[in-house]
């Protein structure tokens, strides 16, 4: 018998493995997603495009806004590639939390996120899809290992950032391992606050369950 975790039972649906995107890990110079990867001919829409503007004339600054379904990214001439991209995260991923505040994120930005923490942990997989669902009061999120999909609960939409990208990761790995083993928890724990998260859902759901009664 597997053990549990705070975070879901996986829904095993389907007996063969889903084949891994293989494209994942490379990046293209001047056009990428969200995450670091390369724009590809038939990528979601649900991606944000990142497109990268490097420029002599700036010598301190780096800044990323939205220009219409894109961010656009300014960087100076100066930065070497390693410092150059650990800046495009950054600015990428704080643009999209900034996004984020005015309530909490749709199924496409749900998706997008996922695709971004895949990208950014190494995880070795994409999901198909990322929603929220309703149904789910007995589990914070599932995905099913054979098509690929993610759910998410609804009752995850008031927790902090933090704690919902550490659920899509966990889920994000089982696409990977559908189980609980010891090479899940490794892949699962690359996200660096993903115990606390476990803690913080755990106190969470207690929380739930008090106002419930």
């Amino acid at each position: 018998m597997r053990s549990m975790t705070l975070f879901d039972v996986s829904d095993l649906s389907g007996s063969q493995p889903r084949p891994l995107d293989p494209g994942a890990g490379a990046m293209a110079p001047e056009r990428a997603h969200a995450g670091g990867q390369p724009a590809e001919a038939g990528t979601v829409k649900a991606l944000p495009e990142v497109e990268v503007r490097i420029s002599a004339r700036r010598k301190k600054t780096s800044e990323a806004r939205w220009v219409g379904g894109r961010i656009v990214v300014s960087l100076p001439a100066h930065l070497d590639v390693e410092s150059r991209q650990k800046t495009i995260d950054w600015l990428v991923n704080r643009l999209l939390t900034r996004h984020r505040l005015d309530g909490p994120p749709g199924d496409d930005e749900l998706f997008a996120r996922a695709i971004a923490l895949s990208d950014r942990y190494r995880l070795g997989a994409r999901p198909v899809s990322v929603r929220w669902v309703t149904n789910q009061t007995a589990r914070w999120a599932s995905c099913s290992y054979y098509s690929g999909e993610i759910r998410v609960s609804h009752r995850l939409r008031a927790v902090p950032d933090w704690v919902l990208d550490s659920v899509l990761v966990h889920e994000v790995a089982h696409l990977v391992y559908p189980d609980h083993s010891p090479a899940f928890h490794r892949l699962a724990g690359a996200y660096p606050r993903h115990e606390e998260a476990g803690m913080f859902l755990a106190g969470y759901g207690l929380g739930l369950s008090a106002d419930v009664r």
